[in-house]
């Protein structure tokens, strides 16, 4: 039999010991972490916080404009989905109707074809009536086997137009998909920035420009200021739609940036572009990598109001210019459509729409 053994007692010293140890451990890591050594995140200055929120609102308007694209697409596999649905209809009505058609043409084949066409001929009382009978129903044979290849071809365009639908299904789903995820990406980005702003006092966001509702109120006000009218900018426009379009973006300003939004009360910076033109009378893409290939390239120097300027390498922002070093825009969240110069952002190109 197994002897019993008595339970090791434990050190009350040693316990006291790893105790106290534990406690000096964890106080030097809370010592650590209040005097701001070690691993904890150094403190950003106002202007580095301002980097960072401003690479994070330009990685957020590549996003937007990938979303802007997508929805243009997706938009419009919806509507060619629709179109191949509704041809797949009326094909099909069409069908039942010609089907209904060969029906009734095959129930009075069925009633008088029992009897050979010889014997019909010598029962018939009057042969030459049946003989005339005989030629129209050759002419209706010949109309039935036509009927029946509008049959056959309209089965054929209809498995046709449902293949096309399918396809269509397919692509709208995918561009569905990459909606949600430029979305989520947007939005990533963006409560980043808000994430890096909150942790500043008041004093230094109001510095920054970014509180809110009172910095859009003073913008606004500022550009019109600086701009009491927009009519030197239109005078020098090359033509009366460039005029036009440069008139719209001076009457918008001061309305907030909404990314997606293309007007009429807030825009994201290829919407207004799109918006100002569209009130003109000329239709733009949706997107700025689309919107630089519109008209032709001009160069930095020979800049009229109108035309539209574009920054990063991404071809991510646009602007209308408006002249003298300037343009309007929708910056980013931080602030409303406003005037800038277009020597804030790093210049990709220009394009004169008309």
């Amino acid at each position: 039999m197994a002897a019993h053994r008595k339970p090791r007692q434990r050190s009350v010293s040693g316990t006291k010991a790893r105790t106290a140890a534990t406690i000096a451990l964890a106080g030097a890591a809370t010592a650590t972490g209040f005097d701001g050594t070690g691993h904890a995140e150094p403190q950003l200055t106002p202007a580095q916080v301002k980097a960072k929120v401003d690479k994070l609102y330009q990685e957020a308007e590549v996003a937007t404009e990938k979303y802007n694209g997508a929805k243009e697409k997706a938009e419009a596999a919806e509507t060619r989905l629709a179109t191949l649905q509704d041809q797949a209809a009326r094909q099909t009505e069409n069908l039942n109707s010609a089907r209904d058609a060969l029906g009734t043409m095959a129930a009075a084949q069925y009633r008088d074809g029992g009897l050979d066409p010889a014997l019909q001929l010598a029962l018939s009382a009057d042969p030459d009536q049946y003989l005339d009978g005989a030629e129209f129903a050759e002419r209706a044979g010949s109309r039935q086997a036509s009927s029946v290849a509008r049959v056959r071809e309209q089965l054929r365009e209809i498995e046709q137009l449902r293949g096309a639908a399918h396809i269509e299904l397919a692509s709208l789903q995918s561009r569905q998909a990459e909606l949600k995820r430029h979305k989520m990406a947007i939005n990533s980005k963006l409560d980043a920035a808000r994430q890096l702003l909150s942790q500043l006092p008041t004093e230094e966001r109001a510095q920054l420009g970014e509180d809110g509702a009172d910095r859009a109120s003073r913008s606004s006000t500022t550009a019109r200021d600086g701009l009491a009218a927009p009519g030197s900018a239109t005078a020098q426009a090359p033509n009366s739609r460039a005029a036009a379009a440069v008139s719209y973006a001076y009457a918008k300003l001061g309305s907030p940036y909404v990314w997606g939004a293309t007007g009429p009360d807030a825009f994201d910076c290829s919407g207004l572009v799109q918006a100002a033109y569209r009130s003109a009378g000329i239709s733009l893409p949706r997107t700025t990598y689309a919107q630089i290939d519109t008209g032709r390239r001009v160069s930095r120097s020979e800049l009229l109001p109108g035309d539209l300027v574009f920054f990063y390498s991404a071809i991510s922002h646009v602007g209308i210019y408006v002249g003298n070093g300037q343009m309007i825009h929708a910056p980013n969240p931080s602030a409303p459509v406003r005037l800038a110069p277009i020597s804030e952002m790093p210049f990709a190109g220009a394009t004169r729409v008309v």
